[in-house]
């Protein structure tokens, strides 16, 4: 799912080209991609695009009439643009074409869970913000003060929406790699020396790789937008060494999702238990790294 630096870059390539110009058609051609009724997709044409903003891990496309459409990625969906007169727009879900260009919305596999929705206000817009802390401008007693509010592992803690903004599975991974904190550890039971490494590591990752993806569109429409890049510490990285210790990534499975980490480096060389494997292996499931490698 495109987190915080890959929607900023989707925004900022967006700036560059629907600021100020005028949306001439809607088309969408799946039924159920558009999750409002009211006010229809056809009521924002001939409006301009005054604002494009973040919310959360959606973007939001302000209009001229506090007209508001708002696309949500979800896991598989991306945007493309295609500029006027560079040829014909590739199979997609939705085509906003503008006067300077239109921009498609895909979403790989079979599952739709991308979405579309217009919005006739503001304060509807606000409503669906799930109200996560914008760590970049936040200070470290805001971050304190937010992440014990609650006692939660600190991998749902992070991917939480109604208590971080913008951070997913792939950025947490990264972010509790580089605090050299375990994913499991509770939030309520972090001593303060956690506390700040873990706020200068949310700081840190998101803002190095936010740079790094614009530097890698140098002013193009980003293309390459993916949880799983090779620079990564942890994430998607699973059996690989870990670049600060060499020690084998480990990861703990569940749904769709997974959790990266190194147990060298997080958890003192605890193997964290997998939930099928675990149940499965039982006694043979290895707790530390020195009965993994026996294995």
């Amino acid at each position: 799912m495109p987190e915080l630096p890959d929607v900023t870059v989707y925004i900022e390539a967006l700036e560059q080209r629907v600021l100020g110009a005028t949306l001439e058609s809607v088309r969408i051609t799946h039924p159920f991609l558009l999750r409002t009724t009211e006010p229809p997709p056809a009521a924002l044409q001939g409006r301009r695009v005054l604002e494009v903003r973040r919310i959360g891990k959606r973007i939001a496309l302000g209009f001229e009439g506090e007209g508001w459409l708002v696309i949500h990625l979800m896991i598989a969906g991306r945007l493309h643009w295609l500029a006027t007169g560079q040829g014909r727009a590739r199979a997609a879900l939705a085509y906003l074409q503008f006067d300077t260009g239109t921009l498609t919305l895909t979403e790989a596999g079979r599952k739709r869970r991308a979405s579309l929705a217009v919005l006739g206000s503001s304060v509807e817009l606000e409503r669906i913000d799930p109200g996560g802390l914008e760590v970049l401008g936040a200070t470290l007693a805001e971050f304190r003060e937010r992440l014990r509010a609650e006692n939660h592992t600190l991998k749902r803690s992070l991917t939480d929406p109604r208590t971080f903004s913008g951070i997913g599975n792939a950025y947490s991974d990264e972010i509790l790699h580089r605090a050299q904190l375990s994913p499991v550890a509770l939030t309520q039971k972090l001593d303060e020396a956690c506390i700040e490494r873990l706020y200068a590591a949310v700081r840190e990752v998101l803002t190095e790789w936010t740079q790094r993806l614009r530097e890698e569109s140098a002013g193009e429409f980003p293309e390459r937008v993916t949880a799983f890049r090779p620079q990564m510490a942890v994430h998607g990285r699973f059996g690989k060494p870990c670049p600060v210790c060499g020690t084998a990534v480990q990861r703990i499975r569940y749904a769709e999702n997974e959790t990266n980490y190194c147990p060298r480096c997080q958890t003192g060389g605890k193997i964290l238990a997998d939930r099928s494997l675990s149940r499965l292996l039982k006694d043979d499931w290895p707790r530390t790294i020195e009965e993994l490698d026996a294995l």
